[in-house]
């Protein structure tokens, strides 16, 4: 496992030293901090809409980064010969392919928690002015009440980004297999049509008995083989509905309906549930990936 370490190490200093690291962590914050300026004239759901759009351009840079990073992480080692450097050392193919999956997983959960705390200082900077309130007001009661609001937003927010992070490790996975075999020119475009195709397959359900057996079967085949990554949006729940949170007004009081109320127990208890899928894909897809690893000469294009 020390091997593996040092490999992931390495691998996680490689990435974030790289330009474009760098260029779209600076991108994603300082897009995160003009939309906290700006308004969304949306009646009252300023801080909503402000949520979806942050936690997307999260998914967005995050995955890009990454995939970036994962296109090349193998595939231009074995080009230039890097990689019969590193496979003369005492050290497995299944170590080196482990070893840069964690370490670019690494480097896609510091872009992720460097976005979402500016995207959650964000809302808490929106809060006041978004629901009518005085932002250095002396009245304890409506000082309170900032409060309350900033803590129900920023705790939908955070298993919203713990999901975005579950997703970038699945589509990592499918990208590192790739790596072993094809260059970012070919991976990169296969990976963005495999998220299309993932976030396409929502629609395949509910399969109702009116629909043919080939429709039936093409749709099971799809879902087992492409990503389904429906499974991390969760975002009907965590930005869309009220968290409750013990000890502030968004508690529910007894014998009230809440029907558009979200417990984090609820929340959290999925994120375990599509960390569950996530581990098993992404297993899945290293397997597949260690497989074409090692029948894949290390001498690059004459070898």
């Amino acid at each position: 496992m020390y091997r593996t370490f040092v490999i992931l190490r390495h691998t996680f200093w490689e990435s974030v030293v790289q330009p474009l690291f760098v260029l779209l962590l600076a991108l994603g914050a300082g897009t995160l901090i003009v939309f906290a300026l700006l308004p969304f004239f949306t009646l009252g759901e300023d801080t909503v809409m402000f949520k979806a759009v942050s936690l997307d351009l999260v998914l967005l840079l995050a995955l890009l980064t990454t995939l970036f990073c994962t296109s090349k992480s193998i595939y231009e080692e074995i080009e230039d010969r890097t990689m019969l450097t590193l496979m003369s050392k005492p050290v497995s193919r299944w170590e080196v392919l482990l070893g840069k999956y964690l370490g670019i997983l690494s480097a896609a959960a510091l872009i992720v928690a460097l976005l979402g705390l500016i995207a959650m200082l964000c809302v808490c900077f929106r809060i006041p002015g978004d629901y009518s309130f005085r932002s250095w007001t002396m009245d304890d009661r409506e000082a309170r009440k900032i409060f309350e609001y900033r803590l129900m937003h920023v705790a939908g927010m955070l298993p919203s980004l713990v999901l975005i992070w579950l997703e970038v490790s699945v589509l990592a996975a499918i990208s590192v297999a790739l790596s072993t075999r094809f260059s970012l020119v070919v991976n990169l475009p296969a990976v963005i049509i495999i998220y299309i195709a993932g976030n396409l397959t929502r629609f395949l359900f509910p399969i109702t008995d009116q629909q043919s057996l080939v429709f039936k079967l093409v749709a099971r085949i799809a879902a087992l083989v492409l990503p389904y990554l429906a499974t991390f949006d969760l975002r009907s729940m965590t930005v869309y509905r009220t968290v409750a949170i013990r000890g502030t007004e968004f508690w529910p009081a007894a014998n009230t309906p809440h029907a558009d109320i979200v417990y984090p127990g609820q929340m959290w208890t999925y994120v375990g549930l599509a960390a569950l899928y996530c581990i098993s894909y992404s297993a899945v897809a290293l397997c597949i990936g260690m497989w074409l690893f090692k029948t894949r000469e290390l001498g690059g294009a004459e070898g």
